[in-house]
């Protein structure tokens, strides 16, 4: 009997001990949501860019906190976004109170974002964006600052930046039309999906194609789920349009590349694709997709700094294709949060939120300074231009996206031309030289 109750003495010390070497490794431990649709490749791109970078900084020792070093630990939330918002919400309500996460990153559709983001602040967690562009999610900082100081935009930039961009993509495209193929002017399309990020986009283009001498051939929205969009594609080429300037961030920019493709509609398409971003783009459109020119922030072969290529390498080693945008979670905890944290050397939310929006750091996809508003106060939002954040146009050739832009772009007159490293010619499809070229 005393040999029981000796032996029941000693289970319970040892559950003791392990309930307090438990409490102690989770003190030890930051927790940091990784939040996304992640049965989808925007999803998995946030997943795969946190876990390179949690494993980078714990094989270094982990995170200086003060006098402890501290491991990162990450936790996947799956938000479904792309189907269901409140999905999302509920995904990032877990995040809160059953996980207890210390920081969040991630998020893709400005919608469940949005939803997302009021989660976040009322637990007072930093929550760094990788994935929506609509400018209000920052505008909302400015707004009323103490409510939603807790996020920061990662990437994208926001979408008033992506329109620039895209208009300058546009214009570079357009000038080399007119000049190969004498074109007197160009008509353009635009194909944007039904979504709110794209809205002012497209109202954003409407004004802007004028002043540079295009002319809008209409505007078509399908669906950003749609598999079949030949009623649009025949409207395009009866319209006369030479350019079709795409918005799509969903699955629609296959079916859209691949059909148009196939009936070799004798326009070139320029502007964002994000599917046009992936490896498996080619072989998702059957080789059809050939010519396609998308933004995009990472291709092989091109380098913003001295950062890009060890990054680009790593990822495609480890993970066997090139990072989407969203796998900058990878720049959300590795050059801000744990830089940050380390210097602040306090996980205190405030602490790290005045530190972090007035940082400037490199990353692997340019130069990072948060924004103000026009009345000086914190945006927490990206800043676009030469010297910080530009990202790429990319274009498919023979099965491979290449680097076309910036190329020896100017800013302004009088700035010096900008070109990455690895930045290569467009090229114009064949079948529409053959259309237009007299």
């Amino acid at each position: 009997m005393k040999g029981k109750r000796r032996l029941g003495i000693v289970i319970m010390m040892a559950a003791i001990a392990l309930t307090f070497a438990a409490s102690a490794w989770a003190a030890d431990t930051i927790k940091i949501g990784v939040i996304g649709p992640m049965q989808f490749v925007q999803g998995k791109g946030h997943w795969n860019g946190a876990t390179m970078a949690a494993e980078e900084i714990n094989a270094k020792g982990g995170v200086k906190v003060g006098n402890k070093t501290m491991k990162i630990e990450l936790v996947q939330a799956d938000s479904n976004e792309f189907l269901n918002v409140t999905d999302a919400t509920n995904a990032m309500e877990l995040l809160m109170t059953k996980n207890k996460v210390d920081f969040v990153v991630g998020g893709f559709r400005s919608e469940a974002v949005l939803a997302m983001q009021d989660i976040a602040m009322e637990y007072k967690k930093i929550f760094i964006g990788c994935g929506a562009a609509h400018p209000e999610l920052c505008e909302r900082v400015a707004q009323n600052y103490d409510t939603y100081k807790y996020f920061f935009r990662g990437t994208p930039f926001n979408s008033k930046f992506l329109v620039k961009t895209s208009f300058l993509h546009l214009k570079y495209v357009g000038d080399i039309l007119k000049a190969k193929l004498n074109l007197p002017g160009v008509k353009v399309a635009i194909v944007a999906e039904k979504a709110m990020w794209a809205d002012p986009m497209v109202s954003a283009a409407e004004g802007f194609l004028p002043k540079v001498g295009m002319e809008v051939a209409g505007i078509w929205r399908p669906s950003p789920v749609a598999t079949d969009v030949t009623a649009e594609l025949s409207a395009i080429q009866r319209s006369g349009a030479q350019m079709i300037f795409t918005i799509f961030s969903s699955s629609v920019g296959i079916p859209f590349a691949r059909q148009a493709g196939e009936l070799k509609i004798p326009a070139v398409q320029v502007g964002i694709n994000v599917e046009a971003q992936k490896d498996g783009f080619w072989e998702a459109t059957q080789g059809m997709g050939e010519y396609v020119f998308t933004m995009d922030t990472y291709v092989r072969g091109v380098e913003y700094n001295e950062l890009t290529a060890p990054f680009v390498d790593t990822y495609i080693k480890k993970f066997g294709e090139k990072p989407a945008y969203t796998a900058d979670t990878y720049s959300a905890i590795k050059y801000a949060l744990v830089p940050t944290i380390e210097k602040v050397g306090s996980l205190d939310a405030d602490k790290i939120v005045k530190v972090l929006e007035d940082s400037e750091y490199k990353t692997s996809g340019g130069l990072v300074k948060y924004m103000k508003d026009d009345q000086g106060r914190p945006l927490h939002d990206l800043t676009w231009g030469p010297g910080y954040l530009t990202s790429l146009g990319v274009q498919w050739i023979k099965g491979k996206s290449v680097g076309v832009w910036p190329n020896k772009w100017k800013a302004s007159e009088g700035a010096p031309e900008i070109t990455y490293k690895g930045i290569v010619d467009y090229t114009i499809p064949p079948w529409v030289e053959a259309a237009y070229k007299k």
